[in-house]
Order: structure tokens, then sequence, then C-alpha cells
């Protein structure tokens, strides 16, 4: 892996890190036991995706993963805003994970064709992971749009938050248009057909409103982030800054 399927790597691993601690808030407060479980066991394969990341780009860089995930500030990491906002309420996390994993299915499936090995191994284990959840986000679109009028309105108003936030998944920047030119890395804007298929028929399915469109943000690939990134990184980081270095 050379030094630009590396930093390829970091901002795959931040996007993976940073949910999956976003969905580890839900530990012990899901509404019933066995989403509890399966919010718990959804945010370990996005923590053990990152580490995988992070370690195929650590063989390049000379840094461990620790040191990735956890000596690095804010405006170092490169992950895509959508996964740092805050979990909100159980509607906004699953139609923030919905429209997530509508995105990582195709997305991992044309990382696995990747040039680069490592990065194709990665994808394929992680691109079944994204299908089962995948189904089961959707399985949790129609239950809330088609359940009570609070899970409705609740739904709809999430997805009303989250939809200036989706193109920026389908941005491409100098490092990745060069990748993907060279069969390493994934053209995201031609992902963004079969995106809109799929959400489209599972919100039709769900009897809940197409996103709005007219507004998005971006940066998150260039370091700028929400005021809410530093707050989650000053809790995941704590430990290993009071002790650097440490092992366990």
């Amino acid at each position: 892996m050379d030094a630009r399927a590396a930093a390829y790597a970091i901002g795959l691993g931040d996007d993976a890190l940073v949910l999956g601690q976003r969905l580890t808030e839900w530990c012990g407060k899901a509404p019933f036991l066995e989403e509890d479980l399966a919010l718990a066991n959804t945010a370990l394969d996005y923590i053990g995706r990152a580490r995988f990341f992070y370690q195929a780009a650590g063989v390049n860089t000379g840094r461990s993963e620790d040191e990735i995930a956890f000596g690095r500030d804010a405006r170092e990491f490169t992950n895509h805003l959508i996964y740092e906002l805050p979990r909100g309420d159980f509607a906004f996390t699953m139609a923030r994970q919905f429209l997530i994993d509508a995105f990582m299915v195709p997305f991992l499936d044309a990382l696995s064709t990747s040039r680069d090995e490592q990065l194709a191994g990665i994808a394929a284990k992680a691109v079944k992971e994204s299908r089962y959840h995948l189904r089961r986000s959707g399985d949790w679109m129609v239950r809330l749009g088609d359940g009570t009028d609070e899970s409705r309105q609740r739904t709809i108003a999430a997805l009303d938050t989250l939809a200036g936030y989706v193109d920026e998944l389908f941005e491409m920047d100098s490092l990745e248009a060069e990748l993907a030119t060279d069969g390493i890395g994934v053209d995201r804007a031609r992902l963004k057909d079969a995106w809109q298929r799929t959400v489209a028929r599972v919100l039709e399915d769900a009897t809940l409103p197409q996103l709005a469109t007219g507004w998005n943000v971006s940066g998150g690939r260039r370091g700028i982030h929400t005021e809410h990134l530093g707050h989650m990184l000053s809790e995941l980081q704590f430990v290993q800054r009071a002790y650097p270095g440490l092992q366990w």
C-alpha cells in the first residue's frame, strides 16, 4: 500500500471509527434488549472495520492503529460529517444508519475489486456485514414510518436533518479521483443512482416522503468538522491521552 492508498484507508477508517463510537452510545439505552445487542454488534462491526483500515495504513505510515485513532486532533480526522452527528433519538440513529448502509453496500462491492489487495480484502469482508446492516435498517425505516404517528414524525424530522449531509458521501476529492482512475479507489459519484433507487424504494415502502434537496454541507475529508467531533474525541481518546503509549 503506497502513501496515497494509506491516506485513503485512514479516511475510510475514520468514517468507520466515528460511526462505531456513536453507535456505542446506545449501549444500555436502546428501546429494548434485543436492539441494545443489535446496535452494539453493529458498532463492533464498524470499529473492527476501522482497525483493519488503520492497520493497513500503518504499514506505510509507521503508526500503530492506536496512534492513528487516539493520537490525532479533530482537524486531522477526515471522516464525512454525517458520521459525527450526535446520536439523537432512535429514529435519527436508524435513519442515518439506513442512508449510510444504502451507500456502503455498493461502495464496498466496488472497493472489493480494488487493485490494492489489502483494501479489496477488507471490503470483501465488510460488505457482508453491510448487506445485513442494510436489511436491518431498512426494516426499521418501514417499522418507524408505518408505525405510530410519533415514530413517523420523528423519522421524517430525522430525514429532514440528514438530507443535507448525504451529498458529501458522493464527493470526489483529487486523491480519490486519482485512486479511482488507477483502479485502487472507488468513483463515489457513480454510486449515487443505485443509492437513490434503494432509498426511494424503502421510503416508499415505509410511506415516508422522499429526501428533500436543496442544501448540503461538505468539508469532512479536508478536516473541517462540526463542533460535535471534538467533544466525541475528548471521550474516545481520554485514556490514551492521559497515559500515552498505554497498551492493554
